[in-house]
């Protein structure tokens, strides 16, 4: 498929139709091999489309998106259906009343939404590994996963389905499964996008993010995204390549990568690493835990039995020591912000290793073997 780039400029051109390129991205998705796609959104698609084709027709601007197809992780609202978040128990919920706000933005930029897409449920996972959907492949090698817990927002662009797609990031589901797959992806800023209309995972942490396979794409639709460009700096940007922890589970040739694109590049280490994933997993189980409780306690067999042991677990602790993990994170952005405040770039892998077998989801941890589904996100 070609960049989201030359299809809106083709389809400004009138090279293309939108409706022709929604088409085409239909019945691809229709044929997705991947266990990535959990709707097809046809009838919202083709009437999308339609839309851009007219305003070209009538000589209006369809926008720096025109006729672009992408897919959605499955907790992004879309109108007239129920948001499930990965979880086949809320199928039976009401459907949501409006778009999210970013499929808003997008639509108005003249992309046209044709699916949503697979996750781990309630996004509590770096697998994609999912009771009622299935597994998501990796497109590169059927026999492996894709990552988590955006992996079917990851799959259809790394197969070619659609150019851009949507996920979601607590602690590392969009930057996990963008590794694995071969993309770019972005956890942007706090606050940068719009989460209104995203099912929460643990608020403190949750952002949105893109899935594109053209760097030119990613920055376009955090362009839209956003709400605006922003200026770049005539300035070399200020790199650094970090260590410790960010070294001591890689894969050689990450590392060998890293090292090749900026050689002398200081390397940087971060203080308390450990602790600190140790306090985000704290923050991350309270907020999830507590967000689920009622529902836990009055049908805990409608959850993913993965899922739902972690959320009662994260249920179950303590608010003290919830709030020793938010007062350590106060105190953990200051000194971080103050250690890199001398550069623009840190270089680090976002996963510890190539795409781990679907047959055999562990991977190397400190020398140790460790579940993938949890463990992923070491870095991130």
């Amino acid at each position: 498929m070609r960049t989201a780039t030359a299809i809106a400029a083709a389809v400004r051109s009138g090279e293309a139709s939108a409706a022709s390129l929604a088409a085409r991205a239909l019945d691809a998705l229709r044929a997705d091999s991947h266990v990535a796609v959990t709707r097809v959104l046809a009838e919202r698609a083709m009437a999308e489309a339609s839309a851009v084709d007219a305003r070209i027709a009538r000589g209006e601007d369809a926008g720096p998106l025109a006729g672009v197809p992408y897919a959605l992780k499955d907790l992004f609202d879309v109108e007239g259906l129920p948001t499930t978040a990965g979880s086949a128990a809320r199928a039976k919920e009401p459907a949501a009343a409006a778009d999210a706000e970013a499929v808003r933005r997008l639509q108005a930029a003249g992309a046209v939404l044709c699916a949503t897409v697979n996750m781990d449920a309630f996004a509590y996972g770096f697998a994609t590994v999912n009771a009622d959907y299935g597994t998501t492949r990796n497109p590169h090698d059927l026999a492996r996963l894709a990552g988590g817990s955006s992996g079917g927002s990851a799959a259809v662009v790394a197969a070619g389905l659609v150019p851009l797609a949507l996920g979601s990031d607590t602690n590392g589901s969009v930057r996990v499964p963008a590794s694995l797959c071969g993309l770019y992806g972005l956890r942007p800023a706090r606050g940068d996008m719009p989460v209104a209309g995203t099912y929460p995972f643990a608020e403190s942490f949750d952002e949105i993010g893109p899935f594109a396979a053209d760097l030119g794409d990613l920055a376009l639709v955090w362009e839209v995204l956003r709400g605006g460009a922003v200026a770049p700096s005539a300035a070399a940007p200020r790199i650094a390549r970090l260590g410790g922890r960010f070294r001591a589970n890689a894969d050689p040739a990450q590392l060998a990568a890293i090292d090749v694109i900026a050689p002398d590049a200081p390397l940087l280490v971060l203080p308390d690493v450990p602790r600190a994933r140790s306090a985000a997993f704290v923050i991350t189980a309270y907020e999830g835990g507590h967000l689920h409780r009622e529902a836990l306690k009055a049908d805990p067999f409608g959850y993913d039995p993965a899922v739902r042991d972690r959320l009662i677990a994260g249920a179950l602790q303590p608010h003290a020591l919830y709030e020793r993990a938010l007062a350590f994170r106060t105190e953990y952005v200051a000194r971080i912000e103050a250690l890199v405040s001398d550069f623009d770039v840190l270089l680090a892998p976002s996963a510890p290793c190539a795409a781990p077998l679907i047959a055999d989801p562990m991977i190397l941890i400190d020398g140790e073997p460790s579940p993938a589904r949890a463990n992923l996100g070491i870095h991130t």
